[in-house]
């Protein structure tokens, strides 16, 4: 009888807990879009000799993430979204802020030409510029976007890295066999033209057509057959997506696309950035 009693008392006990548990289970219930303006929507020109200056300064209010016990108080994931005007931010260029209390975000000249440069727009050429924040809680999870603010805005050509005179393309990705027989040129080497690129404006390079050996390694020198000031990689060697990613001098190999045939090659030094279509 004791026993049927103490069971008695843990079952009642496992569904008060039960019940208490399903009433303080938490929901979202709503978030209030932020509202975002910048320091100016003037027009506005960006100059080099002012890359250390302020330029623009957006701000914003906090979207007040409603849950069911009460205003969200963690910080919130913030993203600056830019893209072109009439581009509805499909191809939108992201400046991430990260987890923060801070709603604002301040550039200067220079940051905010290397910005819009990722847009691959005219340089020199008044452009005509959307910017919006998004705001999620943790897992991009509830996402909630701002207005949109319009800005008319001319960059300048600047280059992430100093633009070589020329470029090649070298490793085991290459076609051409190399004297060591490892598809890596040696010091001292023949330039080999059919892996030379073809500078078609002031700060990009191109092949138009070279056949590349799938899922081997390369990298790109200025000089064929000297490996000082190499460019490869920005991260971890043979990880880069091989259609196409960032670069840096002194960087480490690359992996190239996995399937074998002809590939169009284009380096971008305004970006830094390369492709293979």
């Amino acid at each position: 009888m004791k026993n049927l009693k103490y069971i008695f008392l843990l079952v009642s006990a496992f569904l008060v807990f039960s019940c208490d548990k399903e009433e303080t289970r938490v929901t979202f219930l709503k978030s209030t879009p932020p509202e975002l303006v910048a320091s100016s929507t003037a027009n506005l020109v960006l100059n080099k000799a002012q890359e250390n200056f302020s330029s623009l300064q957006f701000q914003w209010t906090n979207p007040r993430f409603e849950f069911s016990n009460g205003v969200n108080t963690q910080s919130v994931n913030y993203v600056l979204q830019i893209d072109e005007a009439g581009k509805n931010f499909g191809s939108a260029k992201q400046v991430n802020l990260g987890f923060t209390n801070s709603v604002s975000k301040s550039f200067t000249v220079k940051e905010l030409n290397t910005t819009l440069s990722g847009l691959e727009l005219a340089d020199f050429v008044a452009q005509n510029f959307e910017f919006r924040i998004k705001a999620t809680l943790a897992n991009n999870s509830v996402p909630v976007y701002s207005n949109v603010v319009a800005i008319k805005i001319t960059t300048y050509l600047d280059v992430v890295f100093p633009v070589p005179a020329n470029l090649f393309i070298t490793g085991p990705a290459a076609p051409a066999p190399t004297s060591n027989g490892d598809g890596w040129m040696d010091d001292g080497e023949t330039a080999v033209l059919t892996q030379k690129f073809t500078q078609v404006n002031s700060f990009t390079f191109q092949i138009n057509s070279l056949q590349i050996n799938g899922g081997k390694e390369f990298l790109l020198v200025p000089v064929y057959g000297n490996w000082a000031n190499k460019f490869g990689f920005t991260g971890e060697g043979a990880k880069n997506n091989p259609s196409g990613d960032s670069f840096k001098p002194e960087g480490n190999n690359f992996i190239g696309p996995a399937a074998s045939r002809a590939y169009k090659i284009t380096v971008n030094f305004k970006t830094g950035r390369y492709s293979f279509e």
